[in-house]
């Protein structure tokens, strides 16, 4: 067995010693209290206001604060869907449909949501529901949304779409979505498009506005990430509990841990190992985890040129053996990470095991001299935040390339930087992106679409997942996304996956657990595997 190569010592950005600075600002802030201050089943969906025998009297009232770990820049998703924004962004904008807890689609807005024809969906919204001034949802607004997720640069909601659909107004409350080819999963695609008022909505995110949601934004500033939702007393449906949520972000883990312990904040996500062991044992505090549906990789630039050695599946093969990642998962990632079993998460339907990674650092050696790559450099970038933990394990990854005679640059893009320029090959040249990739349909089809569907045509616009372009595996998946029987359709899922496998798209992939933390105070938050939760069945004692 080679030699396991040292490990580097925690010295993480996001988990580095928190200045003395950083704590001032959290407490001034805290002070302040801008910080902390087929057919689907009609039941599914929220209760409505006249059903719902708490929507009045239920709401226990109460003011919850929650420190995210990146900055929330919109509270609308067109560009911006990490996990855990969308527990926030869907408490002020609903979509038609939801993904519930048990990862299939539930009603919203939509009365009903049915497939009438292969290539045809009819919706018809409900009858009670409107925004938060109690203006009409029309059948307009859910037209201009679709239309605009596709309009704006680089979307990432309607990169996960087969096609755009061809919306059809019926009547004031009807419309059909039609595709050239049949999408069984557009009921769980189109919870993604989130409503707002045709005449405010726009081809980008949205920072404030109306919505249909049980809160209301009181104030926004992107900036600096801080968000005072209110409950909204017209909301059409069963009435939030809580009467304020106060929302912003914290880069430092050592500062957000130090905020939940000192009760200044009710709830963080998304921890490192070591800070979730060591809240574990703070008796007023709760870590809760999860299955995740989020997938990490250390992706490979797939717009090499043809001589590049990284343009060889045999060159991008030997890397893997590089990477010890059982050492990783230990050592760094205290257990709550699983290593991938294939190209998308266990946890999602349509999921087919195609191999697992193996650390074989001799092996990685002799294919990286067979095909004409020893003294092979790569630069490896990443978005600050992007993973609990991410500098710590880049290091050590970079460590283990240098074992096998590779050198590896370092480069992380801050927070709030141009993370998408670098991913579209705009800002500079890189060879492999620490990403993760989240999923909010709980379909195996949706990242497959979104990761490896990629055309000539989108490429063009840089619209494929980092240059990802294979005929025959888009192809299988347009076949799979048109198919209505499921033993067929997870057949050719399979078919592709297996494919795209074998084209060893990343160093490294793993799916986290999701990891929250949050006071006891705070009861009912119940952490979907997508790592999201109903913010409006929370409720805050004391």
């Amino acid at each position: 067995m080679p030699q396991q190569p040292a490990l580097l010592p925690t010295s993480d950005q996001p988990t580095r010693e928190v200045s003395r600075r950083s704590i001032l600002k959290l407490a001034s802030l805290a002070g302040a209290g801008a910080l902390f201050a087929p057919a689907l089943a009609a039941c599914a969906g929220p209760k409505t206001a006249n059903t719902a025998s708490t929507a009045g009297a239920g709401a226990a009232g109460g003011t919850l604060s929650i420190v995210l770990n990146r900055n929330l820049v919109s509270l609308d998703n067109k560009l911006n869907q990490y996990d855990a924004a969308v527990t926030v962004q869907r408490a002020v904008r609903e979509a038609l449909t939801r993904i519930g807890d048990k990862l299939t689609p539930e009603l919203v807005l939509a009365e009903s949501f049915e497939q009438t024809k292969p290539t045809e969906w009819t919706v018809k919204l409900r009858s009670d529901i409107h925004y938060s001034d109690k203006s009409k949802v029309t059948v307009e607004d859910v037209e201009t949304a679709l239309k605009l997720y596709f309009e704006v640069k680089a979307g990432y909601v309607a990169s996960q779409f087969p096609e755009q659909p061809t919306f059809t107004k019926v009547d004031d409350r009807t419309f059909t979505l039609t595709t050239k080819s049949p999408v069984v999963s557009l009921n769980s695609l189109m919870s993604n498009i989130l409503i707002t008022p045709a005449k405010d909505n726009k081809a980008e995110e949205l920072g404030t506005g109306l919505g249909t949601g049980p809160f209301v934004i009181a104030s926004a500033d992107s900036g600096t990430g801080s968000y005072k939702l209110t409950r909204n007393d017209n909301y059409w449906g069963e009435k939030a509990k809580l009467e304020q949520v106060n929302v912003s972000y914290q880069e430092e883990e050592g500062a957000r841990v130090i905020a939940i312990t000192s009760g200044q904040t009710d709830v963080i996500d998304t921890i490192t190992p070591e800070s979730a062991t060591s809240l574990k044992t703070n008796p007023d505090i709760d870590v809760i985890e999860t299955p995740g549906t989020r997938l990490i990789h250390l992706f490979y630039n797939f717009r090499k040129p043809a001589g590049s050695p990284l343009a060889n599946p045999k060159v991008r093969e030997a890397l893997t053996y590089a990477v010890d990642h059982e050492s990783l998962i230990k050592a760094l990632m205290n257990g709550q990470v699983t290593s991938a079993e294939g190209v998308v998460p266990t946890t999602l339907a349509g999921f087919a095991k195609t191999g697992d990674y193996t650390y074989d650092a001799a092996k990685a050696k002799q294919m990286l001299a067979d095909n004409g790559a020893a003294g092979l450099k790569v630069r490896i970038i990443w978005e600050d935040s992007e993973f609990a933990g991410a500098s710590r394990v880049l290091e050590a990854v970079s460590q283990m390339f240098a074992a096998v005679g590779v050198t590896a640059e370092l480069k992380m893009i801050p927070k709030g930087g141009e993370i998408n320029a670098w991913r579209r090959g705009e800002a500079g040249d890189w060879d492999i992106l620490a990403n993760g990739y989240g999923n909010q349909t709980g379909l195996a089809l949706t990242n497959l679409q979104g990761q490896y569907g990629g055309t000539a045509e989108k490429e063009k616009t840089r619209d494929t997942y980092h240059g990802f372009v294979v005929p025959e595996i888009t192809v299988l998946l347009d076949q799979a996304a048109a198919e209505s029987d499921e033993a067929k359709r997870n057949d050719l899922l399979k078919q592709a996956q297996e494919k795209i496998w074998a084209q060893w798209p990343a160093v490294w992939a793993w799916t986290p657990n999701n990891v929250l933390a949050k006071r006891k105070r705070v009861q009912n938050l119940n952490l979907r595997a997508t790592n999201s939760y109903d913010l409006a069945a929370v409720t805050v004692s004391g």
